[in-house]
């Protein structure tokens, strides 16, 4: 399965200068100008802003994961830019090496992530089913592609899934009582963990995936709240598709998601069974963290069990 380590804790992680920011702006950008900001969001890249619409991109070394890789995001986005271009996602200028400093050139979407940019309640169910209709897009491109290139690794197999599955619930059960918080359903977390285990299908479709098109990397407008695209394929793997549609905490959020991501077609059983196994391991998640959603986490956790 995946390893989700960073590997080189203690690395140098020096921003870097102006000067060579716009020198491999410019290999990919002739006409770029000034550099305007530095994003500074703690997480494994750091991207450097370039007039109104470029980026650059680098990999920050101290958080690096085997898992997380620059050529695999521009892999993926120039696989989306051939089959469909005309999805809301940042275009490749270029990608290269400067001594230490591996780095993606790309364009800039409009707006914000939604973790900045709160989004109205008037806009927030137009806004998700915008996001679930891309992510269908994303998983409908093409596959083999991706798959020979060697860059994106299948944590799925049946057996792996259980086992992670399996893990995740008796970890949240004890993340939950040290707590001190009640258990929030009437079974156990064991025996809830053999009913979700259960019905993880002996096969799988899997596709490629964003892995993580929650509120850090949709973008929205400033203004208005309305979905404007989907950044950072840097952690792609192959994975079953309900894998990208658990990030949104709300089980409200989440359906307005999955309602998008079904407007273009159906799924078959194999999706709903593992659609009811990812809201498990996300309500828990939300009742670990104390998200103001958690009640509902609680109630919709116990309308699955009661289902089953």
């Amino acid at each position: 399965m995946i390893t989700r380590e960073y590997y080189q804790r203690g690395a140098p992680d020096p921003v870097l200068e102006t000067e060579l920011v716009l020198r491999l702006v410019r290999r990919h950008a002739p006409d770029a100008r000034e550099m305007t900001r530095v994003d500074e969001s703690g997480g494994e890249a750091r991207t450097y802003y370039v007039d109104e619409g470029l980026v650059l991109k680098v990999q920050r070394p101290p958080q690096l994961r085997s898992w997380t890789s620059l050529e695999k995001e521009v892999r993926f986005l120039r696989q989306i830019a051939q089959d469909d271009p005309t999805l809301p996602v940042p275009r490749v200028l270029g990608y290269g090496r400067e001594g230490s400093v591996e780095y993606t050139c790309m364009t800039r979407l409009p707006g914000d992530a939604a973790i900045r940019t709160p989004i109205p309640d008037v806009a927030r169910r137009d806004t998700l089913k915008a996001l679930g209709r891309v992510i269908r897009r994303v998983h409908t491109v093409q596959q083999a592609p991706l798959r020979e290139s060697g860059l994106f690794p299948e944590e799925y197999t049946p057996e792996d899934l259980r086992i992670s599955v399996a893990e995740d619930i008796l970890d949240f059960a004890q993340r939950i009582e040290e707590k001190g918080k009640a258990w929030p359903i009437s079974v156990t977390a064991e025996e809830l963990s053999q009913k979700v285990v259960a019905r993880v299908p002996s096969e799988a479709l899997p596709v490629a995936l964003h892995t993580n098109p929650g509120p850090t990397h949709t973008f929205v407008d400033r203004s208005t709240g309305h979905f404007t695209g989907l950044i950072d394929f840097g952690d792609a793997y192959i994975g079953h598709p309900v894998f990208d549609l658990w990030q949104w905490g709300d089980p409200a959020d989440r359906e307005a998601v999955l309602a998008g991501y079904l407007e273009s077609g159906p799924t078959d059983e194999r999706f709903w069974t593992m659609w009811d196994v990812a809201q498990v391991i996300s309500d828990l998640r939300a009742i670990v963290r104390d998200r103001p959603f958690q009640a509902r986490c609680a109630e919709d956790l116990a309308e699955l069990v009661a289902r089953w």
